[in-house]
Formats: C-alpha cells, sequence, structure tokens
C-alpha cells in the first residue's frame, strides 16, 4: 500500500513538473530552459516530500519514546509496591515468629506451675471452700472425686491433656466450616476421663482456669495451622464462666486474646445455655471486652427454645446449638401447620430464619443419621455436627509440634528452664497456681 502511494505521489510530481514546463515554453521559454524548469520543479516536490516523510517519521518516534516513558514509570510504580508487600509480610511473619515463642514460654511455665500444684497437693489434702463440716461431710459422703482430683492432678502435671476436634458441617453440601474442640484428660493408664468427670473436682479445685487455658493455647495453635494450610475453617472452643468472672485471671487472659486478636474470625467461645442465662454482671463486661476484640460466642446444651434473642444479639452470641432429635422432638402440628411447641406462634420452618435475622445461625448437635439431616433440611437448617458426619478425634502431638503458633508442645518433664515469660503472663500463671492451692 505505501509503494503504491509513493508511485501515486511520484506520478503526480511528474504530472506537476510537466504542466510547469510547457506553461513556461508556451510562454516564450525555449527548450533548454523549459527542460530545466521541469527538472527543477520535479526536484523541489521530491524534497519537499522527503521532508513531510521525515517530519512524520520523526513525530511518530516521539510518539513512541513517549509510550515507553509511560510505561516505564508504571513499572516503577508496580515495583515500588510489590517491595513495599513484601516489607510488610516479612514483618507479620516476624511477629508472628514473635508471638509464637512467647506462647511457647507460657506454655511451659504453666507446665511448671503445675508441677509445683502437683507438690502441694501431696502436702496437704484438698479442702473445699464452705467450711471445716462441709469438707468433712463431703469426704465421708463422695470419696472417690479425692481420689479423681489426684487423677486430674497427676494428669496436668504429666502433661495428659489432649485435643479433641469434632467437624461442623455445612448441609446438605457436607463441607467442613468449623470444628468444635474438646479437652480430654488420660490417667496413668491411658483411659481417657471426660469433662462429666473432671469438671466435678476441678471447678472446686480452681484448676478451670488452668484448663480453658491449655484448651486456647492448642486451640491457637490449630488455627494458626489450619490458615497455614490456607483452610477457611474456624474453632468453637468450650470457656467457663469461672474463667470469665475471675477478675484475676480474666486480664491476663484478655492480654493473650489481645495479642492474637487477627484469629478472632477463627475463634468462638462456647457457653451453655443455663451458665449464659444466670451470667452475672462481671461475667457479662468481660464477654462484651472479648466481643469488642471481635471474638464471637456460641450457646450450646440448649434445653428451652423459648429464648431471648435479643439478649443473643446483644452479647454477640453468632451461633446456637440444639440437639438435633431435641428439636425435632418439638416439632407438633397445630391447625394443618407444623411448629415448635415452644414457639407455637412461629412455623417451624421460619425458626432458623428468625434466628439469622438477629444474626445468630442455628447448629443441629448430636446429628446420628440421615433421616436427621433430612429432616433438618425441612427446617432450613444449614450448619449441623454429629456422628454421622465424624466422631470427636485426638490431635496428635506431632500436629501441635508443627503448628506456627508455638514452636513445640509442652514437654512431660522439662529437660532445662522454660524461657521467661512475659511479666503479665507469669502473673497470670502464678495466680492460677494460689488460686488451685
Amino acid at each position: 500500500m505505501r509503494r503504491l502511494t509513493l508511485t501515486l505521489l511520484c506520478a503526480t510530481y511528474l504530472c506537476l513538473s510537466l504542466i510547469v514546463a510547457l506553461t513556461l515554453w508556451r510562454n516564450g521559454l525555449g527548450g533548454g530552459a523549459a527542460i530545466s524548469a521541469f527538472l527543477g520543479a520535479f526536484g523541489l516536490c521530491l524534497a519537499s516530500h522527503g521532508m513531510v516523510m521525515r517530519f512524520l517519521e520523526m513525530r511518530e518516534i516521539r510518539g513512541e519514546v513517549e509510550a515507553v516513558r509511560d510505561a516505564h514509570k508504571i513499572l516503577l510504580d508496580q515495583v515500588v509496591r510489590i517491595d513495599g508487600r513484601v516489607t510488610d509480610v516479612a514483618r507479620a511473619v516476624e511477629a508472628d515468629l514473635t508471638r509464637g515463642a512467647e506462647l511457647s514460654s507460657e506454655v511451659h511455665m504453666l507446665e511448671e506451675l503445675v508441677g509445683r500444684l502437683g507438690q502441694r497437693f501431696e502436702e496437704q489434702p484438698y479442702l473445699a471452700a464452705r467450711g471445716h463440716d462441709v469438707r468433712e461431710a463431703a469426704a465421708a459422703a463422695a470419696p472417690r472425686p479425692a481420689g479423681l482430683l489426684e487423677v486430674v492432678k497427676d494428669a496436668l502435671t504429666q502433661n495428659r491433656v489432649d485435643l479433641y476436634l469434632q467437624p461442623v458441617m455445612a448441609i446438605p453440601q457436607r463441607k467442613t466450616v468449623f470444628y468444635e474442640s474438646y479437652s480430654r484428660l488420660r490417667d496413668a493408664t491411658g483411659r481417657v476421663i471426660l469433662p462429666a468427670e473432671y469438671l466435678s473436682v476441678a471447678e472446686p479445685a480452681g484448676l478451670v482456669t488452668a484448663i480453658d487455658n491449655l484448651l486456647l493455647f492448642r486451640c491457637v495453635q490449630i488455627v494458626r495451622r489450619l490458615a497455614r494450610q490456607d483452610r477457611r475453617v474456624g474453632i468453637f472452643c468450650n470457656i467457663s464462666m469461672a474463667s470469665l468472672g475471675d477478675e484475676g485471671f480474666f486480664p491476663q487472659f484478655l492480654d493473650l486474646l489481645r495479642a492474637n486478636r487477627d484469629l478472632a474470625p477463627a475463634l468462638v467461645f462456647e457457653i451453655g445455655q443455663q451458665a449464659f442465662e444466670t451470667r452475672n454482671g462481671v461475667q457479662a463486661r468481660n464477654m462484651a471486652r472479648l466481643a469488642d476484640l471481635g471474638f464471637r460466642f456460641s450457646v450450646d446444651k440448649v434445653v428451652n427454645l423459648d429464648i431471648d434473642l435479643a439478649d443473643l444479639g446483644r452479647s454477640d452470641v453468632k451461633f446456637l446449638k440444639v440437639g438435633a432429635q431435641a428439636l425435632l422432638d418439638e416439632l407438633t402440628e397445630v391447625e394443618d401447620r407444623l411448629v415448635l411447641r415452644s414457639m407455637p406462634d412461629l412455623a417451624a420452618e421460619d425458626f432458623a430464619l428468625l434466628l439469622r435475622r438477629y444474626g445468630v445461625d442455628l447448629v443441629a448437635e448430636k446429628v446420628e443419621n440421615e433421616r436427621q439431616v433430612v429432616d433438618l433440611l425441612d427446617l432450613d437448617v444449614q450448619l449441623a455436627q454429629g456422628h454421622l458426619f465424624g466422631a470427636p478425634r485426638a490431635i496428635k502431638e506431632s500436629v501441635l509440634t508443627e503448628a506456627p503458633a508455638a514452636q513445640a508442645a509442652p514437654p512431660a518433664t522439662p529437660v532445662a528452664a522454660p524461657a521467661p515469660a512475659p511479666s503479665a503472663q507469669r502473673s497470670n500463671i502464678e495466680r492460677i497456681a494460689r488460686r488451685a492451692a
């Protein structure tokens, strides 16, 4: 195309030159002068054409140079941004490593002080807090709890505290979105001691806060391991009202959570319905302080569905766990429609929707068979857990050791003195020890 254009332009230049030469010849100019005029006009046209083409080429080159400069500026900006992001990531990794070292130090300190508790228990018998007569009556009527207390103390001293996880599924997809954590103690023979057994002696002895602290440490380890694997799941972590109401223990507990507030979306603290409804002002205030850090709550062990939903919303309760069979047993038919006995004015299938309006998700627990799943889906239940989806399984010690939140799990017997914990954490553990003694 460019050659054709050049050919046509040259032909045009020749025509113009001939016209000029013929015009001059007809006006009396000699033949030689006319030929000279022809050659001069043609040369002038070619020179003008060359100058115009050079100007256009230079303008095109300048445009390309400007485009290259703009691209170079954009590239430099991107490099600067990437360098800033890499720096931020490096700082975050360094902060996580430092936080992990502090957590590991606190775990070692807790293990050491629990060992000291064991020595104190061996030197003096356990005495309840309500008077000498009550202590004698309790010892005479129930000698087994005293022995069980020794077993619990020995399990804590020897680090025979295991973390169990049970999946919480989104139905009907059967996708794991949460895990519920449980603490289990083992005696010297390896027999597992359930919370229903050891809590009866651990609560009067003031050891529940220590167990809650250990459970929280291990939940933090698991959450960080899951985050490292980019698994977007959370963990329900049981916490006792004794821990929430202990004004000596809770400030240090709060400091630990404040240092790990980046885990708030993945940690949900679970409380029983009776404990939640009978909480006192101190416990409610401490729940609010946890909520201010972004942590959420779950209410389980529900026995009464006639719940103050506004109170759940005010307390940042985001999950309500109801036994699957207990929920289905509540169904009854009134005037050809299915309702709940506790809420006869509300259609049964609207109960889960009503909870969601208050920001609360309904979780059906203790699901045992597929028929229950079908009935729960009819009630618009979206979360469920139970042996049908998986029984609680113990987490191997090696998994906790590899978790980034702690460099190593607390050993049964420290080989060397543990690294010094921060003063706030040290006072936290020592306060637990004094209360348990």
